[in-house]
């Protein structure tokens, strides 16, 4: 995403810092922006510290601790050439690792001592050149990621460090106000190493390159809009023994594919829109699912990969409607899609090894849709409302075998908010809100072996109030105060990797009140 510029002449210094009870959780982030005769820059630091979180079920939760540490920054100019911006960013987590083991004579959850280490280093340069009456893009970085697990303090396990060069050229003109035309390539380079004691996947290098093409035209209440492109990928898996036997076999593979859209915007009226979109999908597999040979820690999964998966191909259709009035506004989008070649984790039963997790492949088809009705009868007060929706199944098989693992349980949100003062003397922005996510049963599980379960419906109640205060004119702190599953439900999500831990599973986090501190500094 691109990161937001001040305008010319000024600099802005923000504090914030953040407390939420249930978990201990704490955290304070400072940014300073500014630009200056065309000299731009944006840097934050950001700190977060938290302890096990707590449910009314399993009470504290060892190894859901965590800290986290985040420093992002960029420095560049902008002319009337363009711009020229260098992002640098280094992130650092320490999660904790939920292992669920429990107590034989008390059922409790047993101390974790498991850890891991994750630290990402990024450098973006991000080039955009005035050439006529069109721009040229030209993007590239670099990143190193490297996790790694320890059993306890001094003891390493997995230790992976990954290489990625991101690149990104392309030309985006618009030859009048009717017609807009883009062209260009894309692609990443990535290299891997397996440092530790345990591996999970095995080294890899990587290549691939697209070039892709789109052309934009506006009629008078009509857009029409496609664009095509070509990836082409080759990957290289390195042989690799653990304690004298094979772990990781040597294996080359080579994907391509052809992807592409069309599609329309028609405003029927001022206030109605209709949306339509056809496109092409690929999808070539990556190298956790062509090469993992390992347990997965967190996910209570050993993970096996197959070298001889084939890419994805999928056909989808979309089709939107939008009305918006003084009172009213409503959003409905629907999609259609089916893939070939679909790849998932399906659990299978085995003597050596428990909780085997095979990718498999099947032909997927999935439909789904996403509605949103927002009701505002006065400027004060707006009711909100989502709900979301995928059937995801998998054709020619037995019932066990018919639904597609991890699908999301359908979801409907409620939002009431209330803007107590708008713009005040001394506060303003103030408001309070009060919402409801309500998910329902989930029982399009894939039962087969016992790799899901169905999911019981849950609904969680929150509450959040804000408000600016202002001084001498200018706002001098905004403050949050937010109360989340207040009725303290003891729940577990269906994409929840917890749900199948020992036992019954582990439920998810209780009740926990925050309060959130954000103060600006603008400067000329």
């Amino acid at each position: 995403h691109e990161t937001p510029v001040m305008p010319q002449g000024t600099m802005a210094l923000n504090v914030g810092s953040e407390y939420q009870t249930n978990n201990r959780l704490f955290d304070y982030t400072v940014d300073f922006a500014g630009n200056q005769n065309g000299w731009v820059w944006n840097w934050r630091w950001s700190d977060k510290d938290a302890s096990e979180y707590k449910n009314k079920v399993d009470g504290r939760v060892p190894g859901s601790q965590f800290h986290e540490r985040a420093v992002t920054g960029m420095l560049g100019t902008n002319r009337s050439w363009g711009y020229s911006h260098l992002k640098l960013s280094y992130y650092h987590l320490k999660p904790g690792l939920v292992e669920g083991e429990r107590d034989e004579d008390t059922g409790l959850l047993e101390p974790s001592e498991a850890f891991q280490k994750i630290d990402h280093y990024k450098a973006v340069l991000d080039n955009s050149f005035l050439i006529g009456d069109g721009s040229l893009k030209a993007v590239v970085g670099y990143q190193q990621n490297r996790r790694r697990e320890f059993e306890e303090a001094d003891e390493l396990g997995l230790d992976f460090r990954l290489h990625t060069v991101n690149y990104d050229v392309h030309y985006l003109k618009s030859t009048d106000s009717d017609w807009q035309y883009a062209a260009g390539i894309s692609g990443m380079w990535q290299y891997s190493e397996n440092l530790g004691e345990e591996y999970l996947i095995p080294s890899y290098r990587l290549f691939d390159v697209g070039a892709f093409a789109s052309l934009t035209r506006q009629f008078d209440r009509l857009t029409l809009s496609g664009g095509l492109r070509y990836d082409i990928r080759r990957l290289h898996s390195y042989e690799q023994e653990d304690d004298g036997e094979l772990r990781f076999t040597d294996f080359t593979r080579n994907f391509s594919g052809l992807t592409g859209s069309v599609g329309a915007i028609y405003n029927i009226t001022p206030r109605l829109n209709m949306r339509l979109n056809l496109s092409k999908g690929f999808r070539a597999p990556n190298l956790s699912e062509l090469g993992s040979n390992g347990e997965h820690e967190g996910t209570f999964r050993y993970e096996l990969g197959n070298s001889q998966l084939s890419p994805e191909h999928s056909w989808q259709l979309d089709l939107g409607i939008d009305y918006s009035s003084e009172i009213f506004s409503t959003q409905l989008s629907l999609f259609a899609n089916h893939i070939s070649n679909y790849i998932f984790l399906e659990r299978l039963l085995s003597t050596t090894q428990d909780n085997l997790y095979p990718y498999r492949q099947g032909t997927a088809r999935l439909l789904g849709f996403e509605a949103m009705v927002d009701i505002h009868p006065v400027e004060v007060l707006h009711f909100e409302n989502t709900f979301s929706y995928v059937n995801a199944r998998q054709l020619d098989q037995p019932e066990e075998n018919r639904w597609l693992p991890f699908t999301p349980a359908p979801r409907w949100n409620s939002d009431l908010r209330y803007d107590i003062i708008r713009d005040g003397r001394t506060l303003t922005n103030t408001f309070v809100s009060i919402g409801l996510e309500c998910y329902l049963r989930q029982d399009h599980a894939h039962t087969a072996y016992g790799t899901e379960t169905a999911t019981p419906s849950y609904t969680l109640l929150n509450l959040t109030a804000g408000t600016d205060i202002r001084w001498h004119n200018r706002t001098v702190a905004s403050v949050y105060l937010s109360g989340t599953n207040l009725t303290d439900r003891a729940y577990q999500s269906h994409l929840s990797r917890l749900k199948y831990a020992d036992g019954p599973g582990i439920c998810n986090m209780g009740r926990s009140f925050g309060i959130k501190l954000l103060i600006p500094v603008t400067f000329k």
